[in-house]
């Protein structure tokens, strides 16, 4: 019989923040979190090797208030795979996600990201492990394919076998990853997108969960690939720096729910988490560098990303800060709404 699996995610999932090293941390989700309350977020990539043989059982620490909230973990070796996912359940992760779409040198080393899209047989051994392992869902998220590979052929194949191992939950980057020759960052552009193939997974596999990764940039986007019937839409970079175009609005738009939230009231939201973490001995930066995209595309932006860019370092900063460039934002609007 089949194990039964604990999922809340539900209707969560048509819409996620994707993984991002040195992007998507603790901090980041809480800001996120403040936007909307429904969008599924994910953690950057966390080893697996860190968790079971470091035992760096810190990388797991987040708020409870970040739910809904996914583990994303990086490895090949499936009994180590098993472990960490454990270890992600026991912590209160909503889901464990297998990385198998970061095409950097580092994670190439350690036989574990894209390059295991040439090896999907080892992904459903790891897929499966982790499945019977835990009780919360495991996912994946991938490429198209890697370097001379043909997506045509190759996906279908990769999600076949994680599919048979028990993955009832796939984002899809819509493009190849170069291991040779593009650096990380240039395969996140250089690539071309090839949307059409991942709306004909769906077809291909139409009791399977397809996310669509890559590229996209606003709502109405996202909205479109649910209404050609995708099941989801996972969104990066566009995410991060203009949370507010992105986040603000998705409760309402994609889910139907809530309403549109100001990045002031944001701002406020943020204001106890903010005086919790300097009064414990962090540092005002490691929360406001996530927060400089907050008013992007409004008056006042650049006096917001200049005050907390400037101040946010400096020893004793803390919330005062925060509001005081608050504040200048305010003074900002006022004016260009004075000017029109």
């Amino acid at each position: 019989m089949e194990k039964a699996v604990k999922s809340k995610i539900g209707v969560s999932s048509r819409l996620s923040v994707a993984p991002m090293m040195d992007w998507t941390d603790r901090h980041c989700r809480m800001l996120h979190r403040q936007l909307t309350r429904q969008t599924l977020l994910y953690t950057e990539m966390v080893t697996s090797a860190a968790l079971v043989r470091g035992g760096a059982l810190h990388l797991l620490e987040f708020s409870p208030d970040e739910h809904l909230v996914a583990l994303q973990l990086g490895g090949s070796d499936p009994k180590e795979l098993a472990q960490a996912a454990v270890l992600g359940q026991t912590a209160g992760y909503d889901e464990i996600n297998l990385n198998v779409g970061c095409p950097s040198d580092r994670v190439q080393s350690g036989c574990f990201g894209a390059v295991l899209m040439e090896n999907p047989a080892l992904v459903a051994d790891c897929v499966a492990a982790m499945r019977n392992a835990v009780e919360v869902p495991v996912t994946v998220k991938c490429r198209i394919g890697v370097d001379d590979q043909n997506p045509e052929e190759v996906l279908p194949e990769f999600l076949a076998r994680i599919v048979a191992a028990g993955c009832e939950r796939v984002a899809i980057h819509a493009r190849k990853a170069w291991l040779q020759g593009l650096s990380p960052k240039e395969n996140r552009d250089i690539p071309p997108l090839d949307y059409p193939l991942v709306l004909r997974m769906k077809e291909y596999f139409p009791n399977l969960h397809i996310s669509v990764n890559g590229g996209i940039t606003s709502l109405d986007e996202a909205r479109a690939f649910l209404e050609a019937g995708l099941d989801g839409v996972m969104i990066g970079r566009a995410a991060y720096h203009t949370p507010t175009d992105i986040l603000a609005a998705a409760d309402p738009v994609i889910f139907g729910t809530g309403e549109v939230v100001a990045a002031e009231d944001a701002v406020h939201a943020m204001l106890p988490y903010i005086e919790g973490h300097v009064t414990g001995g962090g540092r005002l930066a490691q929360i406001t560098r996530h927060m400089l995209g907050l008013f992007a595309g409004r008056p006042g932006a650049r006096v917001w990303r200049r005050m907390l860019s400037e101040g946010a370092h400096l020893p004793n900063a803390g919330p005062s800060l925060v509001l005081e460039a608050l504040t200048q934002v305010a003074q900002q609007q006022e004016m260009a709404r004075q000017c029109e």
